[in-house]
């Protein structure tokens, strides 16, 4: 503001020069005076900050994806969606003081019956407590798993997200509260501690992200992670949150849940391996339907390994296990293949085959077939 200000005095007084001169109603003395005043505003404007401007910060990512699936009794899904387009905007009050926020639109076209969906996923204001804590308040993803903070397309293999951390760590999964954020000195240990909103689907946890959108707050979650990078190209994780009511008090056959996550990153030259696990542990009554009791433990796993052979391109192969519960046999599997390519570090192109296994209860839903994608990260 400054800034500004001292550029519209100059402005201002180079124009009054100009106005006078031309008109020769000054003085020799006076329009010197007035050259003198000009040139110092010139050097105070010159000796603003630079990093004035630089306050603000804008990136963003976007991806499209094109599928090619078919299920068992014969019939396709071929369907190409720009699956996110993402801006972040932020600003540093001072160095110690910070906002971050994340705006997006999903399936390209919002409003009454359109797919998509214009979604506030991170908005919230970062405070340095000490150089080794930070605490943050307001909207901000949760500390768990491998991709709900770090999803830019350019992050990760494959096209679509896999599906542990899609349905059993419910990606993209974002709260309202407030949290703190600590490293240990330099044992490469650092923690995360929130107080959030909750979930409020019961047994449905997808379903049940309110997305700080008026949401109802008669529960709060707590939860804590803790992080290991003490050795270089090595990531060890777990997680755990604790829910009081999985249904906001407002279903008596719902009780507490209580997550817990682990996972592994482990970089060795040109390989690397990701291995994550999550479950789900909720308490339903003996009084609740069927189903719904048979969905009190969900859990899933996966196991990755990717090999950059040269800098622009890396093959991968994953395996999926998950398991949201249910009656009969509702345990999961995918088997993951293909390829990224990165003509810049910032931009990536992917093509991945995939075959899946539902289980005999729920196999009209699997999908065998193919996708490509396109994203971008700046």
């Amino acid at each position: 503001m400054k800034q500004n200000q001292s550029l519209l005095s100059l402005v201002a007084a180079a124009t009054a020069l100009s106005v006078s001169a031309s008109a020769q109603a000054v003085t020799d003395e006076e329009f010197k005076a007035m050259q003198d005043q000009l040139n110092q505003l010139a050097d105070a404007v010159e000796s603003q900050p630079a990093s004035t401007g630089k306050k603000v910060h804008i990136g963003g990512y976007g991806e499209m994806h094109y599928n090619n699936l078919e299920f068992p009794d014969g019939s396709k899904f071929r369907e190409i969606d720009f699956h996110r387009f993402v801006l972040f905007f932020g600003y540093d009050f001072t160095d110690s003081i910070r906002f971050h926020s994340e705006l997006e639109l999903e399936h390209s076209l919002a409003g009454d019956g359109k797919p998509g969906e214009v979604e506030l996923e991170q908005a919230y204001v970062e405070f340095d407590l000490t150089q080794n804590t930070e605490t943050k308040v307001g909207l901000f993803l949760i500390p768990v798993g491998i991709l709900n903070e770090t999803h830019e397309p350019t992050t990760f293999y494959g096209v679509e997200r896999n599906n542990v951390e899609s349905r059993i760590i419910p990606t993209t999964w974002w709260e309202g509260g407030a949290a703190l954020t600590g490293r240990i000195g330099g044992s490469g240990l650092s923690y995360d501690l929130t107080f959030t909103s909750g979930l409020d689907g019961g047994t449905n946890i997808r379903g049940g992200r309110q997305k700080v959108a008026e949401a109802t707050a008669n529960d709060w979650a707590y939860t804590g992670r803790l992080k290991y990078t003490g050795v270089p190209g090595l990531e060890l994780a777990a997680t755990a949150q604790y829910q009081s009511d999985m249904a906001q008090s407002l279903d008596p056959d719902i009780g507490a849940g209580v997550l817990l996550s682990t996972h592994l990153i482990w970089d060795i030259s040109q390989f690397q391996v990701r291995a994550l696990y999550a479950s789900w542990d909720i308490d339903v009554a003996s009084t609740a339907p069927a189903d719904e009791q048979a969905r009190d433990k969900q859990d899933g796993y996966y196991l990755e390994g990717s090999w950059k052979f040269i800098p622009s391109v890396g093959v991968f192969a994953r395996y999926e296990v998950w398991d949201n519960g249910g009656l009969g046999d509702t345990e999961k599997t995918q088997t993951i293949a293909g390829v990224n390519y990165w003509p810049h570090e910032q931009v990536v192109l992917k093509l991945d085959v995939q075959s899946q296994d539902h289980g005999a209860a729920v196999a009209s839903s699997q999908a065998d077939g193919f996708n490509l994608g396109v994203g971008y990260y700046f």
